[in-house]
């Protein structure tokens, strides 16, 4: 036998059986992740500690809401220069239509938001706009996907998993990383927005809501508390066991790791779901009883978000509005028939709500270790489509922003061209955008990677670059 060959395998098998024993003393010491424990070490000093990414599924036009067009409102009911017989997602489109309501200048910035946002005015100060963003893509499940994972094909770590696997919890008995379906449903693609990817599971997104609890969380009334701590210290040394025996089976620590966060949650989960220990003032800042039972249901997962920040969750996804319906615009932001029906249905259900969520984090301090995203898959035409008085799909221009820790309130970065068609002023990537994020929560978005299939993946897939214009 070649020595050099039997060293080799020795050494190899002996490698294999310290991971295991590694893995084994892990499994034993407690979640990898409880109190902070992430695997990768900041590479500089952050000024976040946590994100809410409240996400508008359904492409939000971005010069109906936050990027005032003065030509687009002047040469409205005219064919658009130089695209008069475009033809986009949809079809044909018809000629420039201004937006239904007017901007409205907030803030001592004197920012112009739409008058449809009177809450969300109030903010503006503390915001930076980012309204100079493209898309890859014009169609909504792989717009999505790309917007929540840097990447336009499912299979890909959503960015809360990537903040989850380089910060870990700050609270044991939470998960590090949580998203939050609207009532109406979940978002195109559903859970691929914020799937592990190629992380290992115990980096996805557990889904809560307040009209959708933590299932099988509850103690069965036929089994009592001693029973049910003696069952579950044996398979707690059952698949301890197992895992010291099978340091290959790479999910296998996340079950583990994720059927003991379960039975932490028991205690943890109904206390921090229950929204009847908030006062009644603040129920009634974040509109949780309004009549509009839409409005009612995002308040209180907005509520929610808040105390699953406040509790130590590293990423929040939190959504409002969900996949496209039979009818276009009635369940998301996708306004191709009836924009004005559609924006007057979404925005009141939109904005007394977040805008209470970030008065929230603002005055009880959380806002300033809170990185809070606004972000939507891309924007809509500023035409209309032929035959319809809604806009179609736009993936060469839209608005998302930013604000809170280490973030410049007030600014408006990068613009779209006159009338709101294509990216023109500073053209802005997602890349460019998660890079940002990424360094404000302590991060070089390049050496953030995990090898996978032969490459060093990042979040930012090979591009990038950090938008220091709207850094404080």
């Amino acid at each position: 036998m070649n020595l050099t060959a039997h060293t080799r395998r020795r050494f190899l098998g002996n490698v294999t059986t310290g991971l295991a024993g590694i893995g084994l003393m892990d499994l034993l010491g407690g979640p990898a992740h409880a109190a902070g424990g992430g695997q990768v070490a900041p590479h500089h000093t952050a000024k976040a500690k946590r994100v809410l990414q409240i996400f508008c599924p359904g492409a939000a036009s971005h010069m109906d809401l936050w990027e005032h067009k003065p030509m687009l409102e002047k040469m409205s009911g005219k064919p658009m220069p130089g695209e008069e017989n475009l033809v986009s997602f949809q079809g044909k489109n018809g000629n420039l239509m201004q937006s239904p309501w007017p901007f409205v200048p907030s803030g001592q910035s004197g920012k112009a938001i739409s008058s449809m946002l009177p809450h969300m005015a109030e903010h503006v100060d503390d915001i930076a706009f980012v309204h100079s963003l493209h898309s890859k893509t014009n169609t909504h499940g792989p717009g999505c996907v790309f917007m929540n994972t840097g990447h336009d094909t499912e299979g890909f770590p959503g960015a809360g998993a990537w903040v989850s696997y380089a910060l870990g919890s700050e609270n044991e008995n939470l998960p590090a990383y949580v998203a939050i379906p609207d009532i109406r449903g979940e978002p195109p693609n559903g859970k691929a927005n914020w799937s592990n990817g190629f992380l290992p599971a115990k980096y996805q997104a557990i889904t809560l809501s307040d009209q959708m609890p933590i299932r099988n969380l509850r103690r069965p009334d036929s089994v009592d508390v001693q029973t049910d701590q003696a069952t579950r210290r044996f398979l707690d040394q059952m698949n301890r066991r197992f895992a010291a025996e099978n340091p290959a089976e790479s999910e296998l620590q996340a079950r583990v790791e994720s059927y003991s966060l379960a039975a932490r949650m028991q205690l943890s989960a109904p206390e921090v779901s229950d929204l009847s220990a908030e006062s009644s003032a603040t129920h009634r800042l974040y509109g949780t009883d309004d009549e509009n039972k839409l409005k009612a249901a995002y308040a209180r997962n907005c509520m929610l978000a808040r105390r699953l920040l406040e509790r130590g969750v590293r990423y929040v996804n939190l959504y409002c509005a969900s996949r496209a319906s039979g009818v276009d615009g009635l369940l998301n932001w996708d306004a191709h028939k009836t924009l004005k029906a559609d924006y007057e249905r979404h925005c009141p259900v939109f904005d007394q709500p977040t805008a209470a969520l970030l008065s929230d984090l603002k005055q009880t301090g959380l806002l300033e270790e809170t990185l809070v995203l606004w972000t939507t898959e891309f924007g809509r035409m500023p035409t209309h489509q032929q035959g319809t008085v809604g806009r179609d799909h736009n993936p060469d221009g839209f608005t998302c922003w930013m604000m809170g820790a280490g973030v410049k309130g007030g600014v408006s970065y990068g613009a779209t061209d006159d009338f709101g068609r294509r990216a023109e002023v500073n053209p802005t990537t997602v890349w460019d955008y998660y890079a940002t994020a990424l360094h404000l929560l302590g991060y070089d978005h390049e050496k953030l990677t995990w090898y996978h299939n032969g490459l060093d993946r990042r979040l930012t897939d090979v591009h990038g670059h950090v938008i220091n214009d709207v850094l404080a």
